[in-house]
């Protein structure tokens, strides 16, 4: 059934695959945060609670969708590096972890920048911003761990085995305002019921969203790339991509 994926874990295919891949991904993910933001931050209605001060919101609420997702996608990588012995899954999940450390700081700091007006403070150590913040220090663990040891087959085995025993943080972030007492507001958007908020805030965020996790998938694939190409600078595929860049 997935023997059409067994070619893509050669770095040759897998390096085709992402450079037909990334445009679409570039492409529709621009548009969407750039269609996004502007309708969230110019036309969509003012709060009749936090006045104006909400439309951080649609920045906030993405970027902390898109921390939670990418540490989930790097694990999963992680895992599939560690069990089958693919290089290909360690050099993904290498390729995530820099992208979703920044999308936590952006989380953290468009937090505290919305918790100022409304809790007159930037920051408590609420169960959700405190799990959020153990994330970013998760993050810059595989991070370190990644750039630690020059045998690359051991830092990827170290930094996956931290990964994957992250992940239990996941569903402490997801849920913590449900678990315990917590100034931070609950989920706005739901799936099984009606969401928090109505459809013309609603529908920016949702493009939001969907567009922050295009972008970075557009990200992770160039960062893919180079990593290929790092790991695989003397192939002769690479040396013959090489001498047609420079004969163009």
């Amino acid at each position: 059934m997935w023997k059409w994926l067994h070619p893509y874990a050669q770095p040759e295919r897998a390096y085709q695959l992402s450079t037909k891949l990334f445009p679409w991904f570039a492409i529709l993910g621009f548009s969407m945060v750039t269609v996004g933001t502007i309708w969230g931050l110019l036309f969509a209605p003012t709060d009749y609670q936090q006045g104006d001060s909400y439309r951080i919101i649609f920045i906030h609420v993405p970027a902390a969708s898109m921390s939670m997702s990418v540490y989930v996608g790097m694990a999963i990588a992680s895992f599939i590096g560690l069990v089958w012995q693919l290089k290909m899954a360690d050099w993904a999940a290498a390729s995530m972890a820099p992208i979703g450390a920044v999308m936590t700081f952006i989380a953290l700091i468009t937090g505290s920048l919305w918790g100022k007006p409304m809790w007159g403070t930037y920051w408590v150590w609420d169960a959700r911003l405190t799990s959020e913040l153990l994330l970013l220090f998760l993050y810059l663990g595989v991070i370190a761990l990644y750039n630690s040891f020059e045998d690359k087959v051991i830092a990827s085995r170290a930094a996956g085995i931290l990964s994957i025993v992250g992940v239990i943080n996941i569903p402490i972030i997801k849920y913590s305002v449900d678990w315990w007492n917590s100034l931070h507001q609950g989920s706005t958007i739901k799936i099984t019921e009606k969401s928090a908020i109505t459809g013309d805030m609603l529908h920016p965020l949702l493009l939001n969203i969907f567009g922050f996790g295009l972008m970075i998938g557009a990200i992770t694939i160039m960062r893919f790339k180079a990593e290929i190409i790092a790991r695989c600078s003397m192939r002769p595929w690479v040396k013959d991509m090489a001498i047609k860049e420079v004969n163009k």
